[in-house]
């Protein structure tokens, strides 16, 4: 094994396996974050002021905890806390959301002993057989695996993408162990019901743990897009492929946010493509990769096509559930408030009981996020300020108190997609001509 470039020391950690360990680890964590409690809490005192428990908490030191925590734990737990930080951020202040989001990046990776184990017990003892080189040190790191480069003694240059080691086992132990973390610290809005988020985010976990459903969705995907010049996907190599273990080419590529320093007309044509994606995957092809993180994606100057990686979370949609989606998207480019609380209740979004009250904020919110939608024309990323208004509002709806529901697993996942293909068009600067797409969609 190869280790021409040696990982850095402070991001190498092993992972934490065996149900007992992890549980331990979380509740010294707990405990850590009582013993913070509990000391500012009596400094607030001793200046004369009476501490609320939601201040003691919500501290950027203890959120920060948090995220470092489930940066290390990886698996089950890491994975959760990234969808939190994306589905709650418009309702949590600007400075704690900032900190979760550190979780949407790179995770620490597992250290060269224990990966050699990893492999070893996949592909036997002697399996560097198969290859002329393999870097121990991986080119990335995410919540359930690792992913390096090899080249096989055929000449095949691949990309491996390892599982770290107890993670399958571990989902449910860890689910649970987040959720009394969040329920005890205070740091989700109350109105949220985030046992049944993390229930569903566990069920979404299997799935992304089981790589021969990844290497059918790779494949799948390769047979949608083929013959389409914008995009190039990776291709299985079956005769490396294990439990733990997905094997796949190497495909060459530039990371997508390296393109934010591009000409305009390149990030336009980068967004108008990963937009358009977005609406065919739901669409047309009813099929979805629904993890919108950069790593994900990739791009080739010399060919001017988008590498798409990473197809562990990917989402088939029912036709029903197709049509109560393109009615509420047909109802954002109309304005249609009717339509639009008839298709939310259709999807499970709202209850046909709400509160007038609470109907009235919820559309509000809805009419923002429309906003693009109905206006058409060039929608320039760079200067809308769509999330911000988002935030503004959804922290509104937060202090008083609406009755907001968790969303059915499958629009929390569409949501998550929505949300990171707004973000890279909006890190790109780029400027997108909606009225051919709506036109396509609508």
């Amino acid at each position: 094994m190869n280790d021409q470039n040696p990982p850095d020391r402070k991001r190498a950690a092993r992972v934490p396996t065996g149900r007992f360990t992890r549980m331990a680890r979380t509740g010294g964590m707990a405990t850590a974050l009582a013993g913070n409690v509990a000391t500012r809490g009596g400094w607030e005192l001793l200046r004369g002021r009476k501490p609320r428990l939601q201040d003691l908490l919500m501290t950027p030191g203890n959120v920060t905890r948090v995220a470092d925590h489930l940066a290390n734990m990886r698996g089950a737990a890491m994975k959760a806390g990234q969808l939190l930080s994306m589905e709650t951020a418009d309702m949590l202040p600007p400075e704690l959301a900032e900190i979760l989001a550190r979780l949407r990046a790179d995770a620490q990776f597992m250290p060269p002993a224990q990966l050699k184990k990893v492999l070893a017990a996949n592909w036997g003892r002697d399996f560097l057989r198969h290859f002329k080189r393999f870097d121990v040190h991986p080119i990335a790191a995410a919540s359930i695996g690792q992913v390096h480069r090899a080249q096989t003694r055929d000449g095949r240059d691949l990309a491996i993408k390892v599982q770290y080691p107890g993670i399958r086992d571990s989902i449910d132990s860890d689910m649970r162990n987040l959720g009394l973390i969040l329920r005890r610290s205070g740091m989700m809005p109350a109105s949220f019901d985030t046992d049944r988020m993390l229930t569903d985010a566990a069920a979404q976990l299997h799935e992304e743990t089981d790589y021969t459903r990844e290497a059918a969705a790779l494949n799948r995907f390769r047979a949608h897009l083929a013959g389409d010049p914008d995009f190039v996907l990776p291709e299985v190599h079956d005769d490396l492929r294990t439990r733990d273990i997905l094997a796949m080419s190497f495909v060459e590529g530039h990371g997508i946010d390296t393109a934010a320093d591009m000409d305009q007309p390149t990030r336009d044509r980068i967004a108008t493509a990963l937009v358009t994606l977005t609406l065919r995957e739901l669409f047309e092809l009813h099929d979805m990769q629904t993890d919108p993180n950069f790593a994900n994606y990739r791009y080739q100057p010399d060919t001017g096509r988008i590498v798409l990686l990473d197809f562990g979370a990917t989402l088939e949609f029912a036709p029903d559930r197709v049509k109560s989606y393109r009615a509420l998207f047909n109802a954002a480019l109309s304005g249609d408030d009717d339509a639009a609380w008839d298709a939310m209740i259709a999807i499970g979004l709202v209850g046909a009981d709400t509160y007038a009250t609470d109907r009235a904020h919820i559309l509000r919110l809805f009419g923002i996020a429309a906003e693009p939608l109905r206006q058409g024309g060039t929608l320039d990323f760079a200067t809308c300020g769509l999330l911000a208004r988002l935030r503004r509002e959804g922290l509104l709806l937060a202090d008083e108190q609406v009755d907001i529901h968790a969303p059915p697993t499958d629009t929390l996942l569409l949501q998550r997609k929505v949300l990171g293909c707004y973000l890279l068009a909006e890190r790109l600067s780029a400027r997108v001509d909606l009225d051919p797409i709506l036109a396509r969609f609508a």
